[in-house]
């Protein structure tokens, strides 16, 4: 038995049964491994930062971490921003990075690099295993620390420990963390600022916005009137039956204004609502000045547990009442005029959206009124760009069609961040993943236009606007799509785009509509 063979074995009884991958020749050895291990699905993708975006998609529907295999310091910098995003939506994922052979690294070889340094800021965990001793000792440890922190760990697999010879071991599965309890302090303290009758929110980030957890926040918030709020996260539970939260802008202006009249925030999940960027003359944080913090809980505890600890302090039972959203998608009509245009395109998805769909929104500028509209509809998932780093769209969507195959898939894609990872269409087509890809083709970075607004700019000259705007040559969508076996089409009116949009709903495999607005 190889280094390789134990390290699949260590994956395999813990459950990892899915690697993302684009491998090379330092990971030649765990390649064979896995050849071996016909338990493990390997999903190849031709850029790295679909590798990890993929993976993230994936343990945001599974809730279990997949593995990725990166080539080198060079591969894993590749995929550096979507495990940016991984660990700002607390997904577990666990990276294995190739590099030289020990022996080797003295030599300096083009492709030697200080892994450490690039994972450490991305990753909750980084190791290395010295030799094949090392390895079972590491993966186990890798992935007990992706799930109590919730996030990404790295391993870096030198080859020679990876092709060294070693006793077959048995292997058997991890005790998984167990959460820490929500501390007596911390539910008193929030007990006694809901019935202070001071104006309170609920901020709910992460686990806390699953149904389990969201029925107990709801439970609250009617007994008590305090507002639930959501801050950015993984994955949203959304639609009829469940519960209502207002999502703190992205807008710096317009969150203010929301959150002005709050005394006592709540958190629970992430700490208090924060702006996106700086800005001239601004403040960073979004809660008023004097507003009272508490923190009911972090990411590592069992947040549905920690706010039924909350609602039973307050006296509230599992049948406690609580307000749930009511199907109306019925009401929501198509647009009377044939001009296609971002809101247009949101209500025809929004009309025609499957139960239990789960949708990807990296529309940017172009989704918001699909997420007015999403609590009227029928129930479904939310997978959101959490840490702002673009391109995440297309691979996220390819990791959740295949953590959930009997789901339809919905991606919402924005043309400029779409184009980061556009060589997912690929694994989506190889994979034959039952995904729906509306590109909003505007032309343009328009949330950058948005931004040069915000920083005083009113107007800009040509430098400014070749940076800003996607023409010049226009991106054609759909011959990008069908090189990479995926049938597409284009609609530049909104009947083009409801003949399109009931096709590709319809379809049993990856399809695109390039929606020029």
């Amino acid at each position: 038995m190889t280094g390789a063979d134990l390290l699949c074995d260590t994956l395999l009884v813990n459950g990892v049964n899915v690697c993302f991958a684009n491998p090379g020749t330092s990971e030649m050895h765990f390649v064979a491994a896995l050849d071996r291990r016909t338990e493990m699905r390997c999903v190849l993708s031709l850029s790295e930062a679909v590798v990890t975006g993929a993976a993230d998609g994936y343990a945001r529907m599974a809730d279990k971490p997949a593995a990725t295999l990166l080539h080198c310091g060079p591969g894993l910098a590749n995929g550096l921003s979507n495990i940016h995003n991984a660990r700002r939506a607390r997904t577990p994922m666990l990276n294995i990075v190739g590099d030289h052979a020990t022996h080797h690294l003295q030599n300096d070889a083009p492709l030697t690099t200080d892994i450490e340094a690039l994972a450490r800021p991305m990753s909750h965990w980084v190791g290395r295993a010295g030799d094949v001793c090392d390895i079972q000792k590491c993966t186990e440890a890798a992935l007990s620390a992706a799930y109590a922190t919730r996030g990404p760990s790295t391993l870096i697999l030198p080859s020679d420990a990876a092709w060294g010879e070693v006793t077959p071991e048995h292997t058997s599965p991890i005790k998984l963390p167990v959460p820490p309890a929500v501390t007596a302090n911390s539910v008193a303290a929030c007990v006694h600022a809901l019935r202070s009758g001071l104006n309170t929110a609920i901020f709910l980030s992460g686990q806390a916005l699953r149904e389990e957890a969201l029925i107990s926040a709801a439970q609250i918030s009617r007994a008590t009137g305090a507002k639930l709020f959501s801050t950015v996260s993984g994955r949203y539970q959304r639609g009829a039956g469940r519960i209502a939260v207002t999502s703190v802008p992205y807008a710096i202006d317009l969150a203010l204004n929301v959150l002005r009249e709050i005394q006592v925030a709540i958190c629970v999940g992430s700490g208090q609502p924060v702006g996106f960027f700086a800005y001239p003359g601004k403040p960073g944080t979004l809660l008023p000045k004097g507003c009272q913090i508490i923190q009911l809980a972090g990411h590592e505890y069992d947040l549905a547990q920690a706010l039924r600890s909350l609602a039973e302090a307050l006296g509230l039972n599992a049948q406690a009442p609580y307000a749930a959203n009511i199907l109306r998608q019925d009401e929501i009509a198509d647009p009377t005029i044939n001009a296609l245009t971002a809101d247009a395109i949101n209500l025809m998805i929004a009309r025609r959206l499957p139960e239990h769909a789960i949708v990807i929104n990296e529309a940017i500028t172009s989704g918001g009124q699909f997420l007015v509209l999403a609590d009227m509809l029928p129930p479904h998932d939310l997978l959101p760009l959490t840490g702002g780093a673009i391109g995440i769209g297309i691979p996220l969507a390819s990791g959740a069609a295949i953590a959930a195959p009997d789901r339809k898939v919905v991606a919402l894609q924005a043309d400029g961040s779409g184009m980061y990872t556009v060589q997912g269409l690929w694994t989506q087509a190889r994979e034959k993943l039952n995904i729906l890809t509306v590109v909003y083709a505007n032309r343009a970075y328009r949330i950058l236009q948005g931004e040069m607004t915000n920083v005083g700019v009113n107007a800009y000259g040509r430098n400014a606007r070749r940076m800003l705007e996607l023409d010049q040559p226009h991106i054609d969508w759909c011959s990008l799509a069908r090189g990479m076996g995926v049938e597409a089409g284009r609609a530049e009116t909104a009947l083009e785009f409801k003949h399109l949009l009931e096709g590709g709903l319809a379809a049993n495999g990856p399809f695109l509509i390039e929606a020029v607005i």
